[in-house]
């Protein structure tokens, strides 16, 4: 469609001149002992990411979609978080502001999108948790090239598919292939070896838009939550089953490390390409016709919900071994 390929098209451009000016500014994101890269490499390219996904709204507003409140709520708290992420990158906001901010935005769009269908206040409070927990968890598996946007695209694909197929609700995928359009064109950017890094200022926005579209969909018919715990079951695995390993160890889970699996496996490979291969892999051969059952099964959602994670959890703890 018109409007996906002009997002894209926006998005390569605006992300190239980012890249030029944060290579001006030293914009750069120096390596440490952390760190899965060996150069320094220019950072906060979510922001011209999510500038583009903003353009392609509003071109799609021209063309004559006419976005309903949830989705304008969901893009407004997304550029809301982008900026907290610029600010913190300018001023180094403490942890525990962040988290509030972060909170609040979570706790706004759960309200906004559940109380006009009767959402109790408890089922908000339980979505806004899972908000949080969404945009945390993406930030954490944003730590090699081109994962954190691969996940976006395959996620967003396969979710408009799945929503054309089970319901047909144009706007609701169009949404879906504007955010898969804007990450794809920043991953011309950050495919390995990525040139430009999206930073907070995108993976932050990235994942809470994930968990919003998981709400709104719930919320209109437009696909099943069964379809996005699915969807999401590879970075929801990997970020909750590292973290509770590190708890359980004793560790100082709130500080940063490289236990991921997904990092572990790219130093045991060698490279970040591989790592990158296999989440397509995963989501596309296994994951996606798993969420495609549970449109066509219903009644079996939650058994499939299960079996789409039980092999992952398998494979955290085999490369929790990998050191």
């Amino acid at each position: 469609m018109p409007l996906v390929m002009i997002t894209l098209a926006i998005s390569i451009v605006f992300c190239g001149l980012y890249l030029l000016l944060a290579r001006r500014l030293q914009i750069l994101d120096q390596p440490n002992e952390r760190s899965s890269h060996t150069l320094p490499t220019p950072h906060g390219g979510g922001v011209a990411m999510l500038t583009a996904f903003a353009a392609g709204l509003a071109i799609g507003h021209v063309m004559g979609v006419a976005w309903e409140g949830p989705y304008l709520i969901l893009a407004g708290g997304a550029l809301l978080l982008m900026l907290v992420g610029v600010v913190d990158d300018l001023l180094s906001l403490s942890a525990r502001l962040r988290f509030a901010l972060y909170s609040g935005v979570a706790l706004m769009a759960a309200n906004a999108l559940l109380a006009p269908a009767g959402g109790h206040w408890l089922v908000q409070l339980v979505a806004a948790f899972a908000l949080l927990w969404m945009l945390n968890l993406y930030n954490f598996m944003d730590g090699i090239d081109g994962i954190a946007a691969l996940q976006a695209v395959s996620v967003c694909v396969a979710a408009a598919l799945l929503s054309w197929f089970y319901a047909g609700d144009l706007q609701f995928l169009s949404f879906c292939l504007v955010l898969a359009a804007a990450q794809v064109g920043f991953l011309c950017w950050n495919w390995p070896p990525a040139r430009l890094f999206m930073g907070d200022a995108g993976s932050v926005p990235t994942g809470f838009l994930l968990g919003g579209l998981a709400l709104l969909g719930a919320v209109e018919g437009a696909l099943p939550l069964a379809c996005w715990a699915i969807l999401l079951a590879l970075f929801v695995t990997d970020a909750s089953y590292t973290l509770l390993a590190r708890m359980l160890a004793g560790e100082r889970f709130t500080e940063p490390h490289r236990q991921h699996a997904y990092q572990r496996l790219s130093r045991h490979w060698g490279s970040h390409l591989p790592v990158d291969i296999l989440l397509l892999a995963i989501n596309g051969l296994w994951l996606f016709p798993l969420a495609l059952t549970t449109t066509l099964w219903p009644k079996f959602s939650f058994l499939l919900v299960i079996l789409a994670y039980i092999p992952l959890l398998y494979g955290m703890a085999k490369a929790r071994k990998l050191g």
